[in-house]
C-alpha cells in the first residue's frame, strides 16, 4: 500500500515540477518570439531605435529561444535531466542577478528602460522561485528512501 502511495506522490511532483518549468518556459518564449518576430513594437522600451535598434531587439528574442533548449528535456523528464534542470536554475539566477544589477545601476533620468528592468527582474524572480520549487519537487528518490535492483531493507539503527 505504501507503495502505490509513493508512486501516486512521485508521479504528481513530477507532473507539478513538469508544469513550473513549462510556465517559466511558456513566458521566456512570451517575450522571445515578439521580440523576434516583431522587434520595432518593443524597441522604445529599451530606449532603442532605427535598423540597430531592432536588430538588437531581434538578436535579444533570438538569445531568448537559445535558452529555452536545455528546458525542453527537463519538460519531458525533469528526474531523468537534472544536469539541465541545474544549467537552467544556473542561468535564471545570472539573469536575475545581471538585470538587478543592471537596474541598479541606470543612471536617473531612464523611467521607461527602468520600468522594463523592473518587468523583467519581476518575472525572473518569480521563475527562478518556481524552478527552484520544481527543482526540489523533482528529486530523484524521495527522502530516506532506497529503490532499484541493490536497495535492501531499510535500517531502523
Amino acid at each position: 500500500m505504501s507503495a502505490i502511495v509513493g508512486n501516486r506522490r512521485s508521479a504528481w511532483s513530477t507532473w507539478a515540477a513538469r508544469v513550473a518549468v513549462a510556465v517559466v518556459c511558456a513566458w521566456n518564449l512570451s517575450a522571445a518570439i515578439p521580440f523576434t518576430l516583431a522587434p520595432a513594437r518593443y524597441a522604445p522600451a529599451f530606449e532603442v531605435s532605427g535598423v540597430g535598434g531592432e536588430a538588437l531587439v531581434r538578436g535579444m528574442g533570438i538569445l531568448f529561444l537559445m535558452w529555452q533548449v536545455p528546458f525542453l528535456p527537463v519538460i519531458w523528464d525533469p528526474r531523468r535531466h537534472r544536469a539541465c534542470f541545474r544549467v537552467i536554475l544556473a542561468m535564471q539566477a545570472i539573469g536575475l542577478a545581471g538585470e538587478a544589477w543592471m537596474l541598479a545601476t541606470l543612471a536617473p533620468g531612464h523611467a521607461v528602460l527602468r520600468a522594463t528592468g523592473m518587468r523583467f527582474v519581476a518575472f525572473d524572480a518569480a521563475g527562478l522561485a518556481l524552478l527552484a520549487a520544481a527543482y526540489a519537487l523533482a528529486r530523484r528518490e524521495p527522502v530516506g528512501r532506497a529503490s532499484g535492483p541493490n536497495a535492501g531493507p531499510r535500517s531502523m539503527a
